[in-house]
């Protein structure tokens, strides 16, 4: 009997339904090469659902959730809600009651798409970006006094555990070893400012991987990072920090690569259900109008399968994709591709059926 996976599907809002549509279309074809299934069940969240109940997500939601083997995502973010409302309702806590630990950053350029760093080509661009996911600056702690008057006070608190920093560590040395390019590891910080979070990131660091020695460990300011990603992103293999710096060079990380139309991330957590993604947002402008680059989608469908253990169908996938970069899209940007999101998806599938 085939091996089936339950796979709950948010496409959420603006054109997060239809990437989501092509990813499902892709990961259908490859289970049917490779012998396996999967059995979809859809989840109504977003703007449109708090919209009309006032709800982001329920217990009841993220109970059933954390029984799924995998969470695929489409996009939140809606122009009638106001932002950060769905972003923390629903996202952060999600990441936050599943545990989802690791935001997963793949950073690699494919051969045909551009990227904006002169000279630089696929094998220079090949690195990823391991975040710590549930703690620092997003974990909520801090307030507000005498709000909107002259003498207001905003605080912020970053807050850093040491069992939230190791296991964020201690997952990126895993990976490191086994991804098995550069064998190096860089933590991104700020040590000469932020002495006290990034002392405890950086005893931590070096601590852990004294139980690695065939990895070699690295440190970068993140100010320094921010400026080597562009002009030597070859420097790189696996880079780890925490949740704020990891937002941040993240998305400067996209558009080393080409771009918000084909990165893909993942909320992991490596004992639990892990949520994947398309890194860009709704972009509701674009809603309907098929303009949207599926890839990213599909590229967070193959983070899944690699995830789940199902590494022949994930390679399948990424080789679909990077033939289809290659010599099938004419851009990456929305309504640059030459194709229809619906076209590109079925020429990714189209390779898996001949391919794989």
């Amino acid at each position: 009997m085939k091996k089936t996976y339950e796979i709950a599907v948010i496409p959420g809002d603006g054109t997060g339904t239809e990437v989501v549509a092509e990813g499902i279309k892709v990961l259908e074809a490859v289970a049917a090469k490779c012998d396996f299934g999967y059995h979809f069940c859809t989840y109504h969240m977003g703007g449109d659902h708090y919209l009309a109940t006032g709800e982001t997500i329920s217990d009841q939601t993220l109970e059933s959730l954390s029984q799924k083997d995998a969470i695929y995502l489409g996009a939140i973010g809606h122009p009638q809600v106001q932002p950060g409302i769905l972003e923390k309702g629903i996202l952060l806590k999600t990441r936050f009651a599943l545990d989802q630990y690791i935001n997963l950053r793949p950073v690699k350029l494919y051969e045909g798409v551009y990227t904006p760093i002169k000279e630089k080509l696929p094998e220079h661009i090949d690195f990823v970006v391991v975040r710590e996911n549930t703690e620092g600056l997003y974990a909520g702690a801090g307030g507000c006094l005498k709000r909107g008057t002259p003498d207001e006070v905003a605080i912020q608190e970053s807050i850093n555990t040491r069992k939230g920093v190791e296991r964020c560590i201690r997952y990126a040395f895993e990976y490191c070893k086994t991804r098995n390019r550069a064998k190096k590891l860089t933590l991104c910080g700020k040590t000469n400012v932020l002495t006290y979070a990034f002392d405890l990131w950086e005893r931590t660091f070096y601590e852990v991987g004294e139980e690695y020695p065939n990895i070699e460990t690295d440190y970068v300011h993140v100010d320094a990072l921010c400026m080597w990603m562009v002009k030597n992103p070859e420097w790189f293999d696996v880079i780890v920090t925490d949740n704020m710096f990891g937002d941040i060079i993240t998305d400067l990380g996209a558009m080393v690569q080409g771009g918000m139309g084909i990165a893909a991330g993942a909320n992991i957590n490596p004992a639990g259900v892990s949520m994947f993604e398309p890194i860009g947002g709704s972009a509701p402008k674009y809603t309907g109008q098929q303009k949207i680059n599926p890839i990213a989608a599909i590229l967070a469908a193959q983070l899944m399968l690699e995830t789940i253990g199902e590494k022949k169908a994930a390679s399948c996938v990424e080789a679909g994709v990077v033939k289809v970069l290659r010599e099938d899209i004419k851009d990456v940007a929305a309504g640059k591709m030459g194709h229809t999101t619906a076209a590109v998806g079925d020429l990714v599938v189209d390779y898996i059926m001949k391919n794989c």
